[in-house]
């Protein structure tokens, strides 16, 4: 199966109520163990490459292995580009071969974000990809995407945002925010807001980042055999699950499989300390990414058996 566009796959998640994991690859066994996930749960996926995989990687590298991944599994696969800067980044990966891009001019005022957007719109459409882009700002910290604090998104402008910039899906500021440490006090997100954005713009699908849940029993593995992470605490997967129900179409997860493969590799190394082979440590890493992905799409996503 070649790789797909998201749209007939988010109009069946907005009209059923359940969102597509967009979960982020940096390498083989990575993008091996989110797809077997997809297999075994029979699930739509979205596998999003950001600026630092890229430079990781290389764009061609991975997607020749998003290429080969599709011969091994009949699946619906989105290929996405996860914060795009700038233009020639978002066209760079349009030419080459992604399905979706996401221009993410958050950071800029108002009116430069929207003229930005549009411009990759207009360049994007005319080669039938896909365009999210993003208004509002999440805190935290992901790679080279940070901010101190969140800017939640103002319906009213997310109204304007989309009749303008043409864009297809909105990345959306509501609570969520970058890293493994998004809350110190009481986990919670703007459902009003939310429902307030999504009846503004119904059936129009809405995206949410920063959205991992950091599972503690990962934390805790993590920091027994030698880790460092503290008080790292995610968004509970059953407020992810009830913002699925309410137009959001898309959910990105990128530390809790991050957590996922390390808390794996630390422990293999504790028990094996003798071994030195890359394939000893990466096969058991990723099974736990498998594991990981699968999990969530049976219960923070609800998209198991969508296809």
């Amino acid at each position: 199966m070649p790789l797909t566009g998201p749209k007939e796959m988010f109009a069946r998640a907005y009209k059923e109520g359940y969102a597509v994991g967009a979960f982020n690859v940096n390498n083989m066994e990575i993008i091996q163990g989110i797809t077997a996930a997809g297999a075994a749960e029979n699930a739509p996926l979205i596998l999003q490459v950001s600026a630092g995989a890229r430079k990781y990687a290389g764009q061609t590298y991975i997607v020749k292995l998003v290429e080969a991944a599709l011969l091994e599994c009949d699946l619906p696969i989105v290929l996405h580009l996860d914060h795009g800067a700038d233009f020639q980044i978002c066209k760079d990966c349009v030419d080459g071969g992604f399905t979706s891009v996401m221009i993410d001019g958050s950071h800029l005022p108002y009116e430069e974000n929207l003229a930005l957007t549009r411009q990759v719109v207009e360049y994007a459409h005319q080669r039938g990809v896909w365009v999210e882009a993003e208004l509002g700002r999440l805190a935290g910290v992901e790679e080279a995407v940070s901010s101190a604090k969140s800017i939640y998104t103002d319906p009213d402008q997310a109204v304007d945002f989309v009749r303008r910039s043409g864009c297809d899906s909105l990345a959306i500021a509501i609570g969520t925010s970058h890293g493994a440490y998004k809350f110190t006090g009481e986990p919670t997100l703007d459902f009003t807001r939310l429902q307030i954005i999504s009846d503004k713009l119904p059936g129009y699908p809405l995206v949410l980042h920063g959205a991992s849940s950091v599972p503690q029993e990962f934390v805790a593995m993590t920091n027994k055999y030698g880790g460092k992470l503290g008080s790292a605490r995610g968004v509970p997967e059953e407020l992810l699950r009830k913002a699925a129900g309410m137009g959001v179409c898309k959910i990105n997860i990128d530390s809790d499989i991050r957590l996922a493969m390390t808390a794996q590799i630390r422990k293999y190394f504790a028990e094996n300390p003798e071994e030195f082979d890359p394939r000893g440590y990466l096969k058991p890493a990723r099974e736990a990414v498998k594991n990981m992905v699968q999990h969530k799409i049976r219960t923070a996503l609800g998209c198991s058996g969508k296809i």
